[in-house]
Formats: structure tokens, sequence, C-alpha cells
């Protein structure tokens, strides 16, 4: 293989790794903008199905750019078309991601909001029917009425 072959290989192959990018890119940024319309709807993190694909997807998609960070993956992009898609596909993740990080922490802190009202109500359960006061002493006996009736 001459060497202007080999060339033209490791292009094609770049090209390849590239659009095989774009495909994870893409299917990353699909689902954070599903779990995001599900997020806008009210539903709790807890309850949405797209978070183990989506963990999967962004690991993998991590380690492709730690590999570029560290030097042993390289992406190196000739195409100036197919270089352009590669970033408005990762600044349109991007935008995704920051969405998505704004709703979750919406989505957690109303948990944490609906956590504290049952714990709330819990708590003024359990003082209504206590025998013991604030200050861990018997409280003083509660006035409890008692009628009779006589019925002829």
């Amino acid at each position: 293989m001459s060497v202007a072959q080999a060339k033209m290989t490791n292009a094609a192959n770049g090209d390849v790794r590239i659009k095989s990018l774009i495909t994870l890119i893409d299917t990353l940024t699909a689902l954070v903008a599903e779990e995001n319309a599900e997020l806008a709807k009210g539903l709790p993190a807890s309850r949405l199905k797209q978070v183990d694909e989506k963990n999967r997807l962004a690991e993998m998609f991590e380690r492709i750019v730690a590999e570029c960070a560290a030097g042993t993956t390289s992406l190196h992009v000739r195409d100036r078309i197919l270089r352009e898609q590669l970033m408005d596909k990762i600044l349109k993740l991007r935008a995704a991601m920051d969405e998505n990080l704004v709703r979750l922490r919406a989505a957690i802190e109303a948990s944490n909001r609906r956590i504290e009202a049952v714990m709330q109500a819990i708590r003024e359960q359990i003082a209504a029917v206590s025998p013991y006061g604030a200050s861990g002493r018997v409280a003083a006996a509660r006035a409890v009425s008692s009628g009779t009736s006589r019925s002829a």
C-alpha cells in the first residue's frame, strides 16, 4: 500500500469514527430532550425511563472525550463540513445537558419538598397522640369530654 493510499484509508477511518460519534451525540441529545420533556411535565427524576440508557451513552461519550484528551485517540477531521457538523452536534448536546441539569435540580428540590411535607405530617400525627410533651415529660392530661345520655 502506498503512502497516499494509507493516508486515504486513515482519513476514511477517521470519517467513519466521526460519523459514529455524531450518531452517538444525536442519540444522546434526543434521549436528553425526551427526559427534559418528561421533567417539564413534573415527573420525578426517579421515575424516568431514560436514565439507564442516558448514563450508558454518556459514559461512552465521556470515554471518547477522555481518550482524545489523553492523546490515545485522535479525531482530526479533514472535511470542513463534517467538522462543522460535529461541532454543531456537540453544542446542541451541551445545550440539552444544561437544560437537563436545571430540570433535574428542580425535580430533586420538588422531591425534597414532598418528602419534607410527608415527614411534617408524620411528626404532627405522632405529636397528636404522644403522651409526652416537648420537654420529654408526661404531658398534662388532656381534657376529654364524656357525656352520658339517658334515654327512656
